[in-house]
């Protein structure tokens, strides 16, 4: 019946279409982004630190 069904893409990728998003999907779209940055953020602080250490343990 819905042999033409339009799929939605599975995840956000950096400069897809967005035309044809609702609003709820942008917004949905905006929080799963936000959630990657804070993660990458998080990633970022961890390595900081660990290269801090590192530099701090080999220090004469």
């Amino acid at each position: 019946m819905f042999d033409e069904e339009i799929k939605k893409p599975k995840g956000h990728e950096v400069g897809m279409s967005i035309d044809a998003m609702s609003v709820e999907e942008l917004a949905e779209r905006i929080g799963l982004l936000e959630a990657e940055i804070a993660r990458l953020k998080a990633a970022i602080e961890v390595r900081d630190a660990t290269r801090k250490a590192a530099e701090s343990a080999f220090k004469l």
